[in-house]
């Protein structure tokens, strides 16, 4: 994995007031008629176990991983997905067809679409070098030949008008947030172990409320299942407010992870 993580997360208390202070919020310039957000943060060793299991290409990032003094840096951003607008679901279009294609959901907003086989085709971002740098700490599929940050950007940023700076700058904010909770304590003293969905739940009660246990939806692969990603339903009117337990939105959906599930380890 890449060492850039490192410094993230020796430095993240400065990161987090850094953000808060100076970045600028996230805010809609079209179709903000949304209720909710999705953070997507992945469990970065499972996602390699599952992308080599499965026989796929393994990114760079994959094949580069190696253990980290702080188990948190395993936790990484996926992306930020706006719920669907009003507006355009008043077009005809339903939940999961917007989840499959985002800006290029036709009739509106209707971009060019981006492909996950071809992330590296969709346009620059347009964010800063500095904001490049924060991100490539917490997305280790940002930048060189994965282009996550310009995937999820076409798809999920650009039809809604977001400043590049603001809305990978709340990626990068959120998960220092999950990394520095007491959430955050438990996937490092976990780490490589099998952990059972309640004491998973109860860390992240214990942190933000019950609201939080709600509002996850895990992912899980394998025989027997590591988690690979967490995808978290957070409300819009606070997205730019730190973590508290009115951030969290339900959503009926716990995922696939049964009773237990492992905290997959670096290595195959």
């Amino acid at each position: 994995m890449k060492s850039t993580w490192r410094n993230a997360l020796l430095l993240t208390t400065t990161l987090t007031t850094s953000l808060f202070a100076q970045a600028d919020p996230l805010q809609p310039t079209q179709y903000g008629d949304f209720d909710t957000y999705v953070l997507a943060l992945s469990w970065q060793t499972g996602f390699c176990q599952n992308m080599h299991e499965r026989n796929r290409h393994e990114p760079d990032e994959c094949k580069t991983q190696h253990e980290e003094a702080d188990k948190r840096a395993f936790l990484t951003v996926h992306g930020l997905w706006a719920g669907l607008p009003k507006s355009v679901a008043s077009r005809g279009v339903d939940a999961r067809r917007w989840m499959r294609y985002g800006c290029a959901t036709r009739p509106v907003p209707n971009m060019p679409e981006a492909r996950g086989s071809k992330k590296c085709s969709a346009p620059e971002t347009g964010m800063s070098v500095e904001m490049a740098s924060k991100l490539s700490g917490v997305m280790p599929g940002a930048g060189g030949q994965s282009c996550l940050e310009r995937y999820e950007y076409a798809k999920h940023g650009a039809c809604f008008g977001f400043d590049p700076n603001a809305y990978f700058g709340t990626m990068v904010r959120l998960n220092t947030e999950f990394k520095e909770s007491k959430f955050g304590a438990f996937l490092a003293q976990n780490y490589g172990k099998v952990v059972t969905r309640k004491a998973f739940n109860n860390a992240l009660e214990n942190s933000w409320g019950s609201d939080a246990v709600k509002a996850v939806k895990l992912t899980c692969n394998g025989n027997p299942a590591y988690l690979t990603e967490m995808q978290i339903s957070l409300g819009a009117k606070t997205i730019n407010d730190p973590l508290g337990s009115r951030s969290f939105s339900p959503q009926k959906n716990p995922g696939s992870c049964a009773k237990q599930f492992r905290l997959d380890a670096v290595g195959y």
